[in-house]
């Protein structure tokens, strides 16, 4: 495919993927989202361990990659935006740039409505990531794959679309493509698990449930985008990837 051809097939996606800051990050909404219900959740301390077979799924039915998702509300200078992300460590989770970028205050909850506190928010510059160190513990983390999966491979999904209701969304890699936003990245994964405006920041799972991308956008046919895992480990293990987050002030 020549250049300027993949330039114009691409627009759409980039369309939707400044939207997906409007899809994950900047989607102005009427009114704080309500709490998931707390009544038939334990709380953190009693969240067991991934199981010794390498199993996400926790004794009590919930899942652990739902305890490991955090839906990110982003109160900037100019409005109201929501993200999604997921715990990386116990006061580390990871998201999108554009989720974060130009806050006044990020405020994150947990699968259980609890509020989490934000210390410090730090954006790569070379792919849309971010970290956010929290002051309170987040309830899980999940493993992080070794290799990126092959086209075919299961692909789960998890995070808050239009940051409302915590939502499991499945689906199969269906390829990989330059990145059309940021093509100095390389390689990105293409997947068509549903995803929607909220949900950039979200997790992607493999059928073991560990992370195996992070979504950033979809284009104009549903498909999504990933950051692959590789670049997520990349970048995590360089300690010149990540900068402070611009704030609006």
């Amino acid at each position: 495919m020549r250049t300027a051809h993949r330039r114009r097939a691409l627009a759409p996606v980039a369309a939707l993927v400044a939207v997906l800051p409007v899809v994950g990050g900047c989607a102005a909404l009427p009114e704080p989202p309500a709490p998931v219900p707390t009544s038939v959740v334990p709380t953190a301390a009693q969240v067991p361990p991934p199981a010794a077979d390498g199993s996400q799924l926790s004794p009590d039915g919930f899942d652990a990659a739902q305890r490991m998702a955090v839906r990110i509300r982003n109160i900037g200078c100019g409005g109201l935006s929501t993200g999604s992300g997921f715990a990386l460590d116990e006061h580390t989770l990871v998201t999108n740039r554009h989720v974060v970028a130009d806050s006044a205050e990020l405020q994150l909850s947990t699968y259980d409505g609890r509020d989490v506190a934000a210390e410090a928010a730090s954006t790569a510059g070379l792919a849309d990531l971010a970290v956010v160190r929290t002051v309170d513990a987040l309830p899980a983390a999940p493993v992080l794959a070794e290799a990126d999966p092959q086209v075919g491979d299961p692909v789960t999904v998890v995070g808050y679309p239009l940051g409302r209701q915590l939502t499991v969304t499945d689906g199969r890699v269906v390829g990989e493509v330059t990145d059309p936003l940021h093509a100095n990245l390389g390689q990105v994964l293409v997947t068509d698990a549903p995803v929607e405006p909220g949900s950039s920041g979200s997790a992607a799972l493999d059928a073991d449930g560990r992370v195996i991308g992070v979504v950033y956008a979809k284009n104009a046919e549903g498909m999504s985008f990933l950051v692959p895992v590789s670049t997520l480990r990349a970048m995590l293990g360089d300690d010149t990837a990540f900068a402070p987050a611009p704030t609006c002030g």
